[in-house]
């Protein structure tokens, strides 16, 4: 009787939840029973139930397959560049935004960091393309108009994960520092001031106040971002892959792509999903478990 006046009572809020419900329902959880294409021989003539059983199969193929070495180097190190380097910038740009007195001048920053998060990858790589190519690039134009030779910016291996990078980072930065400065805005305001009786200057309170409120948001964002650690922008790396950089752009979006949509291996490429999916499931409980006994609150 209690449950039926408690579902009375916030009857509404289950309404705005339907959507959100329905959204998990068919998008998430229906499409489940797509993994047991990993355990079949999938042929689309015979279906999932007609296709031949194989077991791991599939997952020993994927882990003997010839690139899986290089698969799995190239997916670290982009994975691991963009936690070290670009993990951090969007906590380092609320901080700045926050400092800012200027409410116009602050506005206008935040609007110009925030748009390139709308453009698709497809304008971001003719944006690059049409800076660094070796034929058309600004870059190179300069450097040939000052009596130089042109350089192979987007040929050259050593600077490709370099190029991911400095995109990412130009993509995303404004977008992800929308989280810190919304935490940094729940900060008790009643902490500076009485930090400023007590003489602190700018910087003490920014580390000691500012920096230690967001904390917890950030370690909840870093736990989250490790269970995407495996993941890497397909359409960004399509745009960006030539055949000069193939050994370092090679990763398992690419290689699910190309065995999935490309060669019809549906059953290989749902085993890359799964592999991955167990892999950041392992990063996320193991982070947990350590951030929690460093004493902080986990994400469970």
């Amino acid at each position: 009787m209690a449950r039926k006046k408690e579902f009375y009572r916030y009857r509404y809020m289950f309404v705005l939840a339907i959507p959100g419900m329905l959204y998990f329902l068919v998008f998430k959880i229906a499409p489940l029973w797509g993994l047991s294409l990993a355990f079949v021989d999938f042929n689309s003539f015979k279906g999932l139930f007609g296709s031949e059983f194989v077991g791991f199969g599939n997952f020993i193929d994927f882990f003997n397959s010839n690139n899986f070495y290089l698969m799995l180097r190239n997916t670290i190190v982009i994975s691991m560049m963009n936690l070290i380097f670009f993990f951090p910038a969007p906590i380092l740009l609320a901080l700045l935004l926050n400092e800012i007195k200027g409410e116009h001048f602050k506005k206008l920053t935040q609007t110009i960091v925030y748009m390139p998060h709308f453009l698709s990858w497809v304008v971001i790589a003719g944006i690059t393309f049409f800076i660094f190519s070796s034929d058309i690039g600004l870059v190179n134009k300069a450097i040939l108009t000052s009596g130089g030779d042109a350089i192979g910016f987007l040929s050259n291996p050593k600077l490709f994960w370099w190029f991911l990078l400095g995109q990412t980072t130009w993509k995303e930065i404004g977008w992800q520092s929308i989280i810190f400065l919304a935490a940094i805005t729940q900060i008790d305001v009643s902490l500076y001031k009485a930090a400023e009786v007590d003489g602190a200057s700018r910087m003490q309170k920014l580390r000691y106040i500012t920096l230690s409120g967001i904390m917890p948001t950030v370690v909840t964002m870093f736990i989250i971002r490790l269970g995407t650690v495996f993941d890497v922008s397909l359409d960004q790396i399509l745009m960006m892959k030539n055949s000069f950089v193939a050994d370092v752009s090679e990763v398992f979006d690419t290689y699910a792509y190309t065995q999935g949509i490309m060669q019809g291996n549906l059953s290989l490429g749902v085993t890359v999903g799964i592999f991955k999916g167990i892999v950041s499931m392992a990063f996320v409980i193991t982070t947990n478990e350590v951030i929690k006994k460093l004493g902080y609150d986990g994400i469970y």
